[in-house]
């Protein structure tokens, strides 16, 4: 089996290059990925494997059914959505759509998993149960495809006993892959505050309510939530990002407004946390007379790789590429709304190097040079399948 998926995902890696330059070249933002649902539902008819469409709008569900397929259930996960970013790489691939693009590698994650999912249909009579392949939108923005994904059912008829995921990695050199069992990503909260108060001259401040002052009391103060009662062992971040108020030297205004971001290891500690901030805030404002609003928007949950799935993947990962090209990846701080199935279901969500030094290729994601060294395409193909027959 091994021997056969890595001749094919040799043999289709320039079909699936190519697909991958097409979806990178007309990227669409989340929930608008009207182009991109239709040209995959093309690609799985003309292969002859069966779907389901329109789940969370554009999401997609495919069904390959091997031998006895009530045995077990594999699922694979590629999330399609692009960013609001202007790309400044001069390629023949480059967006062709002003302020969009693919910069998170949704197009090579979509590529991989449609390339598996080509494998795993050829090779369905010689797997046992079954492999479901969710094609998922708008992972880029709240409250994430995947939560649609599961309320429209997509983990249910058949519930998968496993979930594989993978992510493009651009620091990770091409040819390798990386795991990390457990703890893997934060959850991701988003805070709004606004300070109002009666605003004036600023020679007289005694006759106002320095909402400036409150605001740089608040930005300074929520820090300590973290320090002094957050466990130093689970990571945990909170960061104001947005400080708005005030239109000119001599007037305290009215209002202030700030937006942040929580992130948080655990779910308990997370949601304490908030309540924290909400008192932390409110007590700041009232003891220095100021009025305050605050909302938390509760965003992606921590994402959890299942340890027992995770460290099979790993040994499957060994096994097909070698030794050597399968590490361990550091913790993130970022978040991934895979991190909903794996509040589900046992999942494991890995890392696919698609960078090279040697080339230039280094860009981060999320950033207008952002691109991979296009080899990793056959490496995310193979390696998926392969996963996939293994479990």
């Amino acid at each position: 089996m091994k021997n056969r998926i890595k001749e094919l995902a040799k043999a289709y890696a320039p079909e699936f290059t190519a697909i991958r330059r097409h979806l990178h070249a007309h990227p669409e933002l989340s929930f608008q990925e009207f182009a991109t649902t239709a040209f995959i539902q093309q690609q799985l008819t003309a292969w002859g494997v069966p779907f389901q469409a329109g789940i969370a709008g554009t999401g997609i569900i495919a069904l390959i059914e091997g031998q006895n397929p009530a045995a077990k259930t594999i699922a694979l996960r590629a999330d399609m959505d692009a960013l609001p970013i202007t790309e400044a790489n001069d390629v023949v691939y480059k967006s062709t759509h002003p302020g969009v693009m693919h910069a998170c590698g949704h197009d090579v994650h979509t590529s991989c998993v449609l390339g598996a999912t080509k494998i795993l249909h050829e090779l369905k009579d010689e797997l046992q149960g079954t492999i479901k392949i969710l094609f998922q939108p708008g992972e880029e923005k709240h409250p994430g495809g995947a939560s649609i994904m599961i309320e429209e059912g997509a983990l249910e008829n058949p519930r998968p006993d496993a979930i594989l995921g993978l992510h493009v990695h651009p620091s990770l050199e091409v040819g390798h892959v990386g795991f990390h069992a457990g703890k893997y990503m934060a959850s991701a909260d988003e805070i709004y505050i606004t300070v109002k108060g009666k605003g004036g001259h600023a020679a007289q401040p005694h006759l106002t309510v320095d909402t400036i002052l409150v605001a740089s009391q608040l930005v300074v103060s929520l820090q300590q939530i973290i320090s002094r009662n957050n466990n130093p062992f689970s990571p945990s971040v909170l960061s104001i990002c947005a400080f708005n108020g005030g239109f000119t030297t001599n007037v305290i205004p009215s209002e202030v407004k700030l937006m942040g971001t929580f992130r948080a290891m655990d779910e308990t500690w997370r949601f304490k946390a908030h309540e924290l901030i909400r008192q932390q805030a409110v007590g700041i404002a009232a003891a220095l007379g100021a009025e305050i609003d605050i909302e938390i928007l509760v965003g992606y949950p921590t994402l959890y790789n299942n340890e027992a799935i995770t460290n099979k993947a790993r040994d499957f990962a060994t096994d097909y590429l070698g030794e050597a090209y399968v590490g361990e990846t550091e913790v993130r701080m970022g978040a991934e709304d895979f991190a909903y199935y794996s509040q589900v279901v046992p999942a494991c969500f890995f890392r696919l190097g698609t960078g090279n030094a040697a080339k230039g290729i280094t860009s981060g994601v999320h950033t207008p040079t952002f691109d991979v060294d296009e080899h990793a395409i056959e490496i995310g193909i193979g390696t998926m399948a392969y996963l996939a027959t293994q479990f």
